[in-house]
């Protein structure tokens, strides 16, 4: 698991795989609807960040373990255990959602499900589904491996869309079925150029044709309304702006500008 967000004992936790869970439609669902339990903290985060289960979601065990049954988890993060920062406004919780509606306007399906909770045990806060992984992989570890290029271009584009100011190698999940997921985005969407990231290593190289396609259609498509109540105008509106030029230019960008194009930790 990325650093900041290692479970409080990994031993008796086992996130959600297809097949011995919720399909991912039903896990939304759930999400914004289940009873919740605190787990434990997750406490390399910079904010408040908590492992939480759904009441009455339990599953049965697996051939794998006897621990691989249990009640379906998620990552809670408050919105009034935040730190205020002074280049992002207030409500960053409403990133992460924002990301995973994104991503589903898209047809990228890069985040896990992802859902406002207005009521949970610290007040408001985004809860996302807690996804099996190996942890010992993570973007560089799948960049040197090879043979993932083009999973890897659609974090790309993505992260160049929502203008993620905090991509680590850690934030590219390797899933239990070999499916890739993006977490942490609380850092995005900002109106000004923001884009902090690891993936620099498709610089100059053309977006694929089915991306430029995808991108053509959000655009055309107009402000979903769901993504619209997430972020401000300003935001919404250079989102927009993002996403066109990407598929106006048809390359992936370089960095720009004179901060540090690169997050830290890098993993």
């Amino acid at each position: 698991m990325p650093q900041d967000e290692r479970p409080p004992s990994a031993g008796r936790v086992s996130g959600w795989q297809p097949g011995t869970g919720p399909s991912l439609d039903e896990a939304a669902r759930l999400l914004a609807t289940c009873e919740l339990t605190i787990e434990g903290r997750l406490p390399w985060s910079s904010n408040l960040t908590f492992l939480v289960s759904l009441e009455g979601t339990d599953t049965p065990g697996e051939a794998d373990g006897p621990d691989r049954g249990g009640p379906v988890q998620a990552v809670y993060k408050p919105h009034q255990g935040e730190q205020s920062l002074w280049d992002f406004p207030d409500g960053l919780y409403r990133r992460e959602v924002a990301a995973y509606v994104l991503s589903e306007a898209l047809g990228w399906g890069v985040v896990p499900p992802t859902v406002v909770r207005q009521e949970a045990p610290f007040g408001p806060g985004s809860l996302q589904l807690f996804i099996e992984s190996d942890y010992e992989q993570h973007y560089f570890t799948l960049l040197e491996e090879g043979g993932r290029e083009d999973e890897l271009k659609v974090f790309c584009a993505f992260d160049v869309v929502a203008n993620n100011a905090d991509r680590k190698s850690g934030h590219v999940l390797y899933a239990s079925d070999g499916r890739l997921w993006g977490i942490d985005h609380g850092l995005c969407f900002h109106s000004q150029h923001k884009l902090r990231t690891v993936i620099w290593d498709f610089a100059d190289e053309a977006v694929p044709e089915a991306l430029v396609s995808d991108l053509q259609r959000f655009v055309a498509a107009g402000l979903r309304d769901d993504l619209a109540a997430l972020l401000s105008d300003a935001e919404a509106e250079a989102m927009l702006e993002r996403a066109a030029a990407l598929a106006g230019v048809g390359y992936f960008p370089e960095p720009i500008g004179d901060r540090p194009p690169y997050p830290w930790p890098l993993v």
